[in-house]
């Protein structure tokens, strides 16, 4: 009985803060809500606005009557980027590529963050300052080309992926995952026991980083989907232009000569900014197909990842 009457008391408590966290609401409140809605808007409506013109007919596009509902809806542009080989190809190439390159640069990104993670690191101090110089300094373009140039891996797939690999500020931010959030006396049962140290980051650090491994790992592969300033300077080979490149052509030859250039298979029927509007769908949708599986690993590492440093 006297838990019972305990128990409606913690309840109607409850429900007086619940009360009172209404009856508070006030006007800044709902300045705040009215920023946040806006700043969803910037960015939701441009994509809202591109998938429309994507789906729509091409005269109610030239004549600007599209806006946030489709007109006249065909998937003309759709079966045009579908039917030209060279930009499905492109699709391709660049997903491979992706998925290498954040491989090879979550593998580079623990062995280096790992051991300077460890105060047990002779040296790290100094090691650390300069792995970070890259960070802020760089040879600029021409050096960096005819280095690419001297290693034989201009215009190859490899100029894509090896010099970008390394990246200081993921690896920093690894850094101080794994000093914050890895208890010290995990590894030194691990070292009683026998392990070694890569027994130690693989069977007991990597398990426990989830959160970081999926937040680098979508900076890595967002990052390399989305640049194509190395593809104009390394590559001159047209099946080794990724698909950011290729809408990046698209576009310049669309503002241009207000056509695009497909392949004679495509059978165009679509103006060109249906067409762009369509293949900027075409190259978004992969990266927003992954998010929403690595959406909670992203928030909880990037937190984690900025409390300390």
């Amino acid at each position: 009985m006297r838990g019972r009457k305990e128990q409606e008391t913690r309840n109607a408590e409850r429900n007086n803060d619940g009360e009172r966290a209404i009856n508070k609401f006030r006007v800044s409140d709902a300045v705040m809500m009215l920023v946040i809605i806006i700043l969803c808007a910037t960015c939701i409506m441009p994509f809202l606005h591109v998938a429309m013109k994507s789906i729509s007919g091409n005269s109610y596009v030239l004549a600007k009557q599209v806006y946030f509902w489709p007109k006249g809806v065909n998937l003309d542009a759709y079966a045009s980027i579908f039917r030209d080989g060279s930009l499905v190809s492109s699709m391709g190439y660049s997903v491979l590529v992706t998925v290498i390159f954040t491989v090879l640069g979550m593998l580079v990104c623990t062995c280096a963050a790992y051991p300077l993670s460890k105060k047990r690191l002779k040296g790290r101090s100094g090691i650390t300052f300069l792995l970070m110089v890259p960070m802020y300094f760089s040879a600029g373009i021409i050096p960096t080309f005819v280095l690419m140039y001297d290693l034989k891996l201009y215009d190859t797939m490899w100029v894509l992926i090896w010099p970008l690999i390394y990246s200081p500020y993921n690896m920093l931010i690894m850094k101080t995952f794994f000093q914050s959030s890895i208890p010290e006396s995990l590894e030194e049962s691990a070292f009683l026991d026998g392990a070694s140290n890569i027994q130690i980051l693989y069977k007991i650090v990597l398990p426990l980083s989830k959160p970081i491994i999926a937040t680098l790992s979508l900076f890595y592969a967002v990052g390399r989907w989305n640049a194509y300033a190395d593809n104009m300077y390394y590559i001159k080979t047209d099946s080794l232009k990724m698909a950011q490149y290729k809408l990046y052509q698209m576009v310049a030859s669309a503002s241009e000569a207000q056509s695009v250039t497909l392949s004679e298979a495509a059978a165009v029927t679509s103006t060109p900014e249906v067409l762009q509007a369509a293949f900027i769908m075409f190259v978004t949708l992969p990266i927003i197909c992954i998010y929403p599986f690595v959406q909670k690993y992203f928030v909880k590492g990037a937190m984690i990842g900025a409390v300390k440093g």
